[in-house]
């Protein structure tokens, strides 16, 4: 333990309880409980210095499934293998003849995906438009899908379909509905009302591309005329929707970075560790992976130092309690009251896999340091909420070991999968072969 920790908590039991009233009055702080203990969980973590000097641990070396902390791992592995501003392309095209006064294809409307797991029904809102725009209204052929194409959630390796072939149908029958607002369903109507209020458009000046024909998938679409490009958001800011909601269709990623056995060989080698000493199932966190606290207290110091390396701050790719949607309002004490927007981070949470688990690894600041932190509630299934709690109340103690809070400012972050796509116009570039 680092010097003067000791003096740090001879002061601790008044300013503890001052600090902790304070709270109480803004929103209801969880009963106490031992710090090793609630209902019986048991807490393990590891907390270091930003400069990783280690301050304090409590098995620290236990190999642990790290659930969806793993999801900082393929962020880190994204950024350095596509880069912060990348955006994920998505072909659309003609094949055929087009009447520009009618606006009807005799032909096929042609997609190719360009793995954008990021796609959803806002997304083909831009397309649609874009397409009307272009002149075509009406498709007499087929609509064709190819390459990697996704829209909307799937929720992971657990909801993916396992036959590539149903998936890619089932993706293709999306974006067909989504282009007509005829076939539109209640929660994609919803969508749209959503969409034009966020962008200022008319409810009623609603899309629409009709196909005739059905959906077709291909392996292989042949030549064809492009007409549009739909460009993704950033990388930096699809990782953080990811992340704030811990969305397990980060998966998508494997088509452009690989595999998880390889997303472990990245870690490993970057640190100089043996292969096996990380073990990741999927990309996501689901199933059976393995770290200690220790390794992803060196994930997060990792992605701290790579996101300055990009001109980031940790703040643009993991959420802010207090800032941002999404799990970390597990931690009410974190969303309002005196510890508000002092924690970023990222929560992980298996209710039945090795016997539960829910864990949490970010970054506390406080006015003497800013902390790296792992601490996780192993075999925690049934006790979820109590895990959580319990970890609570341990990050609230290491705030006022480390003299109270220092909330940061909230930053902005594009909170819909369109709120920077772009659609170009890409006729001029003449007839296409798939990719």
């Amino acid at each position: 333990m680092r010097a003067g920790s000791q003096d740090r908590r001879r002061r601790r039991s008044g300013r503890l309880g001052a600090w902790l009233a304070v709270a109480v009055l803004v929103g209801a702080l969880a009963p106490t409980a031992k710090l090793h203990g609630s209902r019986g969980i048991r807490l393990v973590w590891h907390v270091e210095s930003p400069s990783g000097e280690p301050l304090d641990s409590s098995r620290a070396d236990d190999a642990i499934n790290p659930a969806s902390i793993v999801k900082v791992a393929t962020s880190l592995w994204a950024l350095e293998r596509l880069g912060p501003r990348h955006r994920f392309e998505t072909d659309f095209g003609i094949r055929g003849q087009l009447d520009a006064e009618t606006g009807v294809l005799e032909g096929d409307l042609i997609v190719v995906g360009g793995a954008d797991p990021d796609f959803h029904v806002e997304n083909a809102f831009l397309v649609a438009s874009a397409l009307n725009r272009a002149g075509l209204k009406q498709v007499n052929g087929s609509l064709i899908v190819a390459g990697d194409f996704w829209v909307g959630w799937e929720g992971g390796s657990a909801g993916t379909l396992k036959d590539p072939e149903r998936r890619a149908r089932r993706m293709a029958l999306r974006l067909r509905d989504a282009l007509d607002y005829r076939r539109w369903g209640r929660g994609t109507r919803r969508e749209w009302y959503r969409f034009a209020d966020r962008r200022g458009i008319p409810s009623g000046e609603r899309p629409r591309v009709v196909v005739l024909d059905g959906i077709e998938t291909s392996n292989d679409p042949g030549s064809f005329a492009t007409v549009l490009t739909h460009r993704s958001n950033e990388l930096v800011n699809i990782l953080k929707r990811f992340n704030a909601y811990s969305n397990n269709d980060i998966e998508r990623l494997e088509s452009s970075l690989g595999t998880p056995e390889l997303l472990a060989d990245f870690i490993a080698e970057r640190w100089g560790l043996t292969r096996h000493a990380i073990r990741y199932e999927t990309l996501s966190g689901l199933g059976s992976n393995r770290m200690t606290p220790r390794q992803i207290v060196r994930l997060m110091q990792d992605l701290r130092a790579t996101s300055v390396r990009m001109g980031l701050g940790v703040e643009d790719v993991l959420p802010v309690a207090g800032c941002d949607p999404g799990t970390m309002g597990s931690f009410p004490e974190f969303v309002a009251g005196p510890a508000s927007r002092t924690l970023t981070g990222k929560t992980g949470t298996l209710t039945y896999t090795d016997d539960g688990i829910t864990a949490l690894a970010g970054y506390l600041r406080t006015m003497e340091d800013l902390l790296v932190f792992c601490v996780a509630a192993p075999r925690s299934s049934g006790r979820i909420s109590a895990a959580r709690r319990a970890e609570q109340r341990w990050l609230l103690e290491r705030i006022d070991d480390n003299g109270g809070p220092q909330a940061l400012t909230c930053g902005l972050s594009p909170w819909h999968s369109d709120a920077d796509a772009k659609v170009i116009d890409t006729r001029s570039r003449g007839p296409t072969a798939a990719r």
